[in-house]
């Protein structure tokens, strides 16, 4: 375990900024407006403020005298869903002047692995950055290109260490720290609750982008919490000045459900919070020859491949997984594996999502697709590795390791690595 304790300081002292600032420190009234579109009226009546709702309703006094750059895709919304770009472009308070765009770009119309590159968005006139796969100097002068004083992350993530827009938040963090610039977040719920992390912690040694630095499978955290995280442990010698901009409304047990907010997909394949709910575990299959339901409906909800039949979700539901059941399912993905053709699998059917541990439900059909299906293999780049942390996981579960045993390999480092996360969260 590699979690180190350094950034464990009084007062935030490793944040640089002095952590979340005061203008969302208290949560709103029930039935009170908090700036959904700029503080003009839209989404009274809800209960969960996003962070970009509390700056809009502070005047935006965070970003006062500053050239502002955001970084965010399709999910960067106001409850009545108008982009917070156009918001602030429209806003004589805020002096935008550039995007910053992710995986799958700025607008959304990338599928994954891929971006839209640099163009001037035809809606403001903005330039948009490409910053996917950038890190470094190599960002930090894309920043400087910008012109910007204040970099702003707002997107929607999925609370999984392997998706990849924390780690764009963590390069954009280093990169502006190299620049020169602050750093503010603000804060949007984790979709599947922040009660518990859960899974694995990676192992540094299987750092890459869809992991940079060693935190839990399912972290459950937020993205304000997380960089809090990330400055206070992993870039304590040389942390970013850093503001987060709270929620007001948002508890640990609340799913996305709960919070009142529109669900924009904040990747092609991650339709609904159903989806999100699933994938810290399922999208294990990504480092396996079975479908992880790409080209579907319901990806990572999904999983099969050509020769599996009823077998399989016979032996899922004999894990006595909590809260899931498995229904037997056949489907044709329409593009990724097994384009065009049918194939056997299980569907994925949640119906105790506070029973529901994603991570063990993962392990659970790893382990009963290896025992039921002779044709199971991993990919030959050993992708799994990556996605899980290390190499334990695939190492036992071709053993024949049962899932408490796969489980119970990684708790003292869950372990470690929950006893750092409490001392960065906001929320009860």
């Amino acid at each position: 375990m590699s979690v180190s304790r350094r950034g464990l300081l009084a007062a935030g002292g490793a944040l640089g900024a002095a952590g979340a600032v005061g203008l969302a420190a208290a949560p709103a009234a029930p039935g009170t407006d908090e700036g959904g579109d700029g503080g003009r009226g839209e989404g009274a009546g809800r209960r969960v403020r996003t962070g970009f709702e509390r700056l809009a309703a502070d005047g935006y006094g965070v970003l006062a005298g500053q050239r502002v750059g955001v970084v965010t895709n399709p999910t960067g919304v106001t409850p009545g869903a108008r982009h917070i770009v156009d918001v602030m472009h429209a806003d004589d308070r805020v002096n935008l002047v550039a995007v910053f765009g992710p995986e799958h770009g700025f607008r959304g119309t990338a599928q994954a692995g891929g971006s839209e590159g640099r163009y001037d968005d035809p809606a403001t006139g903005l330039p948009v950055y490409d910053t996917y796969l950038e890190s470094g100097q190599a960002l930090a002068d894309i920043f400087t290109a910008s012109g910007v004083d204040t970099v702003v992350f707002d997107i929607q993530d999925a609370g999984a260490r392997f998706y990849t827009y924390i780690w764009t938040m963590y390069d954009c963090m280093v990169a502006a720290e190299l620049a020169g610039k602050r750093f503010v977040v603000l804060d949007r719920p984790n979709p599947i609750g922040g009660r518990a992390a859960l899974g694995p912690v990676l192992d540094k040694e299987f750092a890459t982008f869809v992991g940079r630095e060693p935190i839990a499978q399912a972290h459950g955290m937020t993205v304000a919490e997380l960089a809090r995280l990330f400055n206070g442990e992993f870039l304590a010698r040389r942390p970013v000045e850093l503001e987060t901009v709270r929620m007001a409304g948002w508890r640990r047990r609340d799913f996305f459900d709960a919070t009142g907010l529109p669900w924009v997909p904040p990747s092609p394949n991650m339709p609904t919070p159903d989806t999100a709910l699933v994938y810290p575990g399922t999208c294990l299959f990504e480092g396996t020859n079975l479908s992880e339901g790409r080209g579907t409906t319901r990806p990572f909800e999904l999983l099969g491949a050509e020769g599996i039949d009823r077998r399989w979700a016979e032996a899922a539901n004999g894990l006595g997984l909590p809260g899931v059941r498995f229904r037997e399912a056949y489907f044709a993905p329409v593009f990724s594996k097994f384009q065009g053709k049918t194939v056997g699998g299980v569907q994925v059917h949640v119906h105790d999502r506070a029973a529901f541990d994603p991570v063990r439900t993962g392990i659970g059909l790893l382990v009963s697709a290896k025992r039921t299906w002779s044709g199971f293999a991993w990919r030959a780049d050993h992708w799994i590795d990556k996605l899980t942390g290390s190499a334990t996981v695939r190492t036992l579960v071709d053993a024949g390791a049962a899932t408490d045993e796969v489980v119970g390999a990684w708790q003292r480092d869950l372990a470690a690595f929950r006893a750092v996360r409490a001392e960065y969260l906001l929320y009860r």
